[in-house]
């Protein structure tokens, strides 16, 4: 078998650049690796090459001429911030057509990058108005001082989403760094309630209604699977293996987290707590 360092020589540049695409589309390095068949270790160099230089493609010559003029790249950092959700390849397009010069989605990536723009998943969650953090407050106030064993009886819920698949579809967003919170790098999520012996968190939708929907139980860990379910009998199957085999440490942790959280979102007069 050939070591890391021969394999990393025969990586071309169009290998490298789907590498690149992938782990901005928000694969992880490891399921990437996996795919390709190469070390973890060759893709995490790889991405770390590609965040510090903004290119992937090893530097034979410095000879080669820039793509855009810096015209170009202020109208391709205009595009993202007008637009968070437009795709590298969208931009690429949109300023190929603008300037009639090809320009790559590579290239748009590099210069997004160098105007402090980065490719990461939006936080999801309710817009809150004045009054919902009053009542957020306010639930807050009421519950800050329940029992570990009384939060031991609720159930907090929410959808996932689960494919066979291995492109994701995950919507992604341009972003400077350090602004994760801000309004308009949000996503709208929503949440209800109800239950028996427990009291069950959820919003009350339609899909979530369904008999599949409540078959299907919520974990992170399929990808990490040696043989990845092909079906939904055996992605159905995995979901349950999966939540079966959560350590009720990691329960007992969110149980205890109950109380804190309270008090941080008093702390924050109703507001969005990084929880």
């Amino acid at each position: 078998m050939a070591n890391n360092q021969s394999v990393r020589r025969h990586l071309d540049a169009f290998t490298r650049g789907r590498i690149i695409g992938k782990l901005e589309e928000g694969r992880s390095v490891t399921s990437v690796a996996a795919e390709f068949g190469i070390a973890h270790s060759i893709v995490s160099r790889l991405w770390r090459q590609f965040q510090t230089t903004g290119t992937a493609i090893r530097g034979f010559s410095s000879g080669h001429p820039r793509g855009t003029t810096p015209a170009d790249d202020r109208y391709i950092v205009l595009q993202a911030k007008r637009n968070r959700r437009k795709t590298a390849g969208e931009i690429a397009r949109h300023t190929t057509q603008a300037t009639g010069r090809p320009i790559s989605r590579f290239t748009v990536a590099r210069r997004l990058h160098g105007g402090g723009l980065f490719a990461r998943r939006p936080v999801r969650c309710v817009p809150l108005t004045p009054a919902h953090r009053r009542r957020r407050s306010l639930w807050c106030r009421e519950h800050r001082n329940c029992r570990d064993n009384e939060w031991g009886r609720v159930l907090f819920t929410d959808e996932s989403r689960f494919s066979l698949s291995s492109d994701s579809h995950r919507i992604l967003i341009w972003r400077e760094r350090g602004s994760r919170n801000h309004p308009s790098n949000i996503i709208e999520r929503d949440r209800g309630a109800m239950g028996l012996q427990f009291l069950f968190m959820d919003d009350n939708a339609l899909c979530h209604r369904t008999v599949a929907a409540e078959q299907l139980l919520e974990s992170r860990r399929l990808a990490a699977r040696t043989l990845p379910p092909v079906t939904i009998r055996e992605l159905r199957l995995a979901l349950q293996d999966e939540w079966a085999a959560m350590p009720p440490q990691l329960i007992d942790t969110l149980i205890l987290s109950m109380g804190r959280r309270c008090e941080t979102c008093l702390a924050v007069r109703g507001d969005h707590i990084p929880y």
